[in-house]
């Protein structure tokens, strides 16, 4: 049986293999740029706001922090119960041209203890869930170099 594939959140991602992006706005004002999106106003408490366009972000950026999740997380977080919590690797990843912190679950298989402060790293399709019907998916981090 075939699953839907479904981001978990529209808008925030496109793609998938090498054409995979976080998406994310800039405003035409002041030129910050937000991830996640904002499709209201600029955020930049000093810019008088302008228009809002969706721009693709960096593919690639270096570590600026990271850390363990060794427990399950709370709803609306999906894991199922009867299965054993897998710990994983949060990685909060500097984007090369925004200079922006994305943070976001490592690929399978990268701990902690294959991280460093200022790794290079590109962003990924990965899956945080799937049921019957649906392949929930979301972006992952990954060394370059890593397949």
């Amino acid at each position: 049986m075939s699953r839907t594939r479904t981001p978990v959140v529209t808008g925030w991602f496109v793609g998938d293999g090498a054409e995979f992006r976080l998406l994310g706005t800039r405003c035409s004002a002041c030129g910050s740029v937000f991830f996640p999106r904002e499709d209201t106003c600029c955020r930049d408490p000093g810019c008088r706001g302008g228009d809002l366009a969706e721009v693709p972000l960096s593919r690639r950026g270096r570590v600026w922090s990271y850390t363990d999740s060794r427990y399950r997380p709370p709803s609306p977080y999906v894991t199922d119960p009867e299965l054993p919590w897998e710990p994983c690797a949060l990685i909060a990843v500097e984007l090369e041209s925004e200079r922006i912190v994305v943070l976001g679950q490592a690929v399978p298989g990268i701990t902690v203890a294959d991280l460093t402060v200022g790794m290079e790293m590109e962003v990924v399709p990965g899956v945080l869930h799937e049921d019957a019907e649906t392949t929930w998916t979301t972006w992952r981090w990954r060394p370059t170099g890593v397949e």
